[in-house]
């Protein structure tokens, strides 16, 4: 649901077997790399990032298996991108689908895509944009100056 039209045909699946196992659902023949909504967290969520993200994003998934909380997952990786140990794109997409599922129709409801560009190491200066969130729709950098540094778009919600 979070991939792009243009590459969902193609694009690998990662997800969760029926013992609740992260997995490879799915082989994939292009450059996308979807995550299936995990069924053990309440909220409905899912995820497609370039496959170059790949290394990334696997590494946190590691670290988060480990037991590791937020901040020093985020250390480890920086340090780990500064030492040249974890390889991080200088440009990526990652895009995130959320929504509620009806409990008796098992539909997703409130539908909602976000969109998110990794360029580490970006700072505000160096891109022209706000570092602190703006209204929706409006782009800014998140975590700048780091190895996770971004631009967030959100687009305004439907009411």
């Amino acid at each position: 649901m979070a991939v792009p039209k243009d590459y969902q045909d193609g694009a690998m699946v990662y997800g969760y077997d029926s013992n609740g196992n992260f997995t490879t659902l799915r082989e994939g023949s292009n450059d996308y790399i979807a995550l299936a909504d995990d069924p053990k967290n309440d909220k409905f969520s899912t995820a497609a990032y370039h496959k170059d993200l790949d290394p990334f994003m696997a590494r946190g998934r590691e670290l988060k298996a480990q037991g590791k909380e937020f901040q020093e997952i985020f250390d480890i990786r920086e340090n780990e991108v500064k030492s040249g140990k974890l390889k991080m794109p200088d440009k990526a997409t990652l895009c995130v689908f959320t929504g509620e599922v009806n409990p008796d129709t098992k539909e997703i409801e409130n539908p909602y895509l976000r969109y998110v560009f990794y360029i580490p190491f970006a700072t505000g200066e160096s891109t022209g944009l706000p570092t602190t969130p703006t209204p929706p729709g409006h782009a800014w950098i998140m975590d700048p100056g780091t190895h996770r540094a971004h631009i967030m778009i959100s687009p305004p919600k439907k009411q």
